[in-house]
């Protein structure tokens, strides 16, 4: 619990029993009384044995969906469980939880808080036709936010319950989606994304993409799926979930008018 909320914190993880043992330490010395699933993403390592051993929830998937087939369960889960909160973090190491309670505070006045990269603190850097990509999607995804956005493709994300059970009812497994089209999709549907400067650290495990060709692909792909996430419909039932923000804007306005 944070704030009387009942928080969840899903680690999607494939062959991450090497660094697993160290974020999932960190998370329990600095939120007490935060629960953890870890989204065992058809591991052949002992990843969900490791898990459970450091005292975190598992789910083990049958075989590999990707970040985003994890996080629809992660979602489901939390949805299903009655969380208020739930939060997206990196089993590689790559996000500080001491920035938990920061995201959190943010959903005072957003459905959905992106910890960002390029906000301001700390040296994280990209360059090249990743580098292009990401100023791409941040400039096209900021106007259909309707906010500054700096790092539309960062996997640290905090929703409060609303945004939860709409990511539990639709949520995109396709390359990317995770990031961009479930942007996409919140913000047509009325759901309020805000961002607060975070600083990234170095991986614990597992190896990036940096060759050039693979940034080349990167740029090419991330153009495509924001064109397909632009023009795709939204399932009419999904509009009818309705945003914390959005009722919290109309309770003010019948308040100011009694």
């Amino acid at each position: 619990m944070i704030d009387g909320k009942k928080v969840l914190i899903i680690l999607p993880a494939w062959n991450e029993s090497e660094g697993l043992p160290k974020i999932l330490r960190e998370i329990q010395q600095k939120l007490p009384g935060v629960d953890t699933l870890v989204v065992d993403d058809g591991s052949v390592d002992n990843t969900a044995a490791v898990a459970a051993a450091h005292g975190s929830k598992v789910a083990q998937l049958p075989y590999n969906l990707g970040v985003g087939g994890a996080m629809r369960f992660g979602y489901r889960y939390a949805h299903l469980h009655g969380y208020d909160i739930a939060l997206q973090c990196d089993a590689d190491g790559q996000h500080d939880p001491s920035y938990v309670p920061t995201l959190i505070a943010k959903l005072d006045e957003a459905d959905l808080v992106i910890g960002a990269r390029f906000a301001g603190e700390g040296s994280y850097k990209v360059r090249g036709p990743r580098s292009w990509a990401m100023k791409l999607l941040s400039v096209v995804l900021s106007r259909v936010a309707g906010t500054k956005l700096t790092d539309t493709t960062s996997g640290f994300k905090a929703c409060n319950k609303p945004m939860i059970e709409f990511f539990s009812q639709w949520y995109p497994v396709e390359y990317l989606g995770d990031t961009i089209e479930s942007m996409v999709g919140a913000a047509r549907c009325g759901f309020v994304i805000r961002q607060v400067p975070v600083s990234m650290r170095e991986r614990t495990t597992g190896t990036p993409s940096a060759s050039p060709i693979k940034a080349t692909i990167y740029l090419a792909r991330a153009g495509l799926v924001l064109l397909l996430a632009m023009i795709r419909r939204m399932p009419p039932h999904l509009k009818l979930i309705q945003p914390a923000t959005k009722a919290a804007a109309q309770r003010r306005e019948l308040v100011g008018k009694a």
